[in-house]
């Protein structure tokens, strides 16, 4: 096994452990859609797409909401967070420091955005938050919490990524309003 099979490897591991349960599918899901936005992506983007919220996998180590005074400065522990336990597994599996260095920078910075590689990979992540997080979020938020993280998500996409979230279909009548009302919000 190459050193990029053993990071793969290792992240698929814990993810699929995570008591969120989404989580394994969203890992799969945000590197397929950064294959979209990216046919071309390089080793560092797809490592990252698979564990840019691995944190999430490790109760013990696992960033919580009610920590933080708001939204942002929560995602932004949780995302430097991921980047600290896969530069570790990066290490275990003698990752290069310049890809190491690489997949960390991204992960740290995937919420926001900032460089062109970097938001690839939030508009994957934003991407997939909608296409198969939503409905477990919904379950397990609420209308309110779930109303506030659509327009956070929603609201950071590109105009023509936006179009991509508006054709996504939900199979729960009240999710689907709680959707279509974000989109109506963020638009005005």
């Amino acid at each position: 096994m190459d050193n990029l099979d053993c990071v793969k490897k290792k992240i698929e591991e814990i993810v699929k452990k995570s008591q969120v349960p989404e989580d394994p599918v969203h890992s799969k899901n945000t590197l397929e859609w950064l294959l979209k936005l990216k046919p071309d992506a390089d080793d560092a983007l797809t490592i990252a797409a698979l564990g840019h919220d691995i944190e999430r996998a490790i109760e013990e180590r696992k960033v919580r909401r009610e920590d933080y005074q708001n939204y942002d400065e929560f995602k932004e522990a949780h995302a430097s967070n991921s980047a600290k336990i896969l530069a570790e597994m990066m290490k275990e599996c003698s990752i290069s420091k310049k890809l190491a260095d690489d997949i960390f920078f991204l992960v740290c910075h995937h919420e926001t955005g900032g460089t062109k590689r970097v938001d690839i990979l939030r508009d994957a992540d934003s991407i997939s938050f909608f296409h198969v997080n939503l409905p477990y979020y919904f379950l397990r938020n609420g209308v309110e919490e779930t109303k506030k993280r659509c327009l956070w998500g929603y609201r950071k996409l590109p105009d023509s990524l936006k179009k991509v979230v508006a054709k996504f279909d939900y199979q729960n009548k009240e999710l689907e309003l709680l959707v279509r009302t974000c989109i109506g919000q963020s638009e005005h």
